[in-house]
């Protein structure tokens, strides 16, 4: 592998690609949370992103000391991988711009991501991401901070494209339950879970408009979390079905039940993943020109899709062929 070019470089003319991060996020709202899902990081690796919540998290009035809370455990050695998050106050909610202050002044050099929900235009987002730049710079942190923006409301879908397109903007999730109660019972509450919220028209248009954008302008769609917190099947089930139909390449967990079958259902076919490895060993020996391989003609538009999946298959805990595994060590 040091005698040719990696693929990234070969395959993407200076092109940053989509970001290289876990398939499943999953959400701890309090303290003793947060540290159990700390220790599952521990135990399984770093399959997983863990998105502290100073939002649902946080009782009213405590919202400050919720905040403090999270950004001090993010801060701390309890954090083994630096791969927490923390999903603060909408833009019209008090304690939002307070919740970045302290997120970025306590754990600022180790917050993996900020999310933003309920954003109703991309107006109002941008004002956000100035104060956080802003703050950055006060604070001297060099680093950007990814941002993950919940797309929830009307206004947010409307803008989507735009939003997508911010180059701090690393995730566009989907919020589904939000987004149904903001139809004012045009859409049903059946359609908060399976099978309904893959085949309500609007629901299946939204989610297609995220993923969309989110891919279009090189940032991951995340799926909304699945509700069924006890039937591993069905977490399995809704997460394979966003992933094969429309695109999210990560989702929401809830539960520490459901982050295995999350996981599981993100992965690649392993036969794909062994014609991948196949072929980028062979395009690479062949410094990236075409190739044949099983009687059909590869070039770098196909080596782009393998590599991608090879990515997505990395970053989901598979264990990859030896041929394919040297593009990662």
């Amino acid at each position: 592998m040091s005698d040719t070019v990696h693929p990234r470089d070969a395959l993407f003319d200076g092109e940053a690609g989509l970001p290289t991060i876990p398939t499943c996020e999953h959400f701890a709202g309090s303290d003793k949370l947060i540290r159990k899902a700390f220790d599952l990081q521990r135990r399984l690796g770093r399959i997983f992103d863990v998105t502290c919540d100073c939002e649902d998290g946080a009782a009213a009035g405590q919202e400050e000391e919720h905040a403090r809370m999270v950004a001090a455990l993010i801060a701390s050695e309890e954090n083994p991988f630096d791969m927490a998050g923390a999903r603060i106050h909408d833009p019209d909610h008090a304690a939002c711009l307070r919740d970045v202050d302290l997120l970025l002044e306590i754990a600022g050099e180790r917050l993996a991501y900020l999310t933003i929900p309920k954003a109703t235009s991309f107006e109002q987002l941008q004002r956000v991401l100035d104060h956080i730049g802003s703050r950055r710079e006060a604070l001297g942190i060099v680093r950007p901070i990814p941002i993950h923006v919940l797309i929830e409301t009307h206004g947010a879908l409307a803008d989507v494209a735009r939003i997508a397109a911010l180059p701090a903007v690393e995730v566009l999730d989907f919020g589904l339950m939000d987004f149904v109660s903001a139809h004012a019972g045009a859409i049903p509450a059946s359609a908060m879970r399976s099978p309904g919220q893959f085949d309500h028209r609007l629901i299946a248009r939204a989610k297609a408009q995220v993923a969309a954008a989110a891919l279009g302008h090189g940032a991951i769609p995340a799926h909304n979390v699945c509700l069924d917190l006890k039937n591993a099947d069905q977490v399995h089930a809704d997460a394979r079905r966003a992933r094969e139909e429309f695109g999210f390449l990560r989702m929401w967990s809830i539960h520490p039940m459901q982050i295995e079958p999350i996981v599981r259902a993100m992965q690649p076919d392993f036969t794909e993943v062994e014609t991948a490895a196949a072929i980028l060993s062979a395009a690479a020996r062949a410094s990236w020109g075409p190739i044949q391989h099983a009687g059909e003609l590869h070039d770098r538009a196909t080596y782009r899709y393998f590599w991608n999946l090879l990515q997505r298959a990395h970053g989901a805990g598979m264990t990859l062929p030896e041929e394919a595994a040297v593009f990662f060590a």
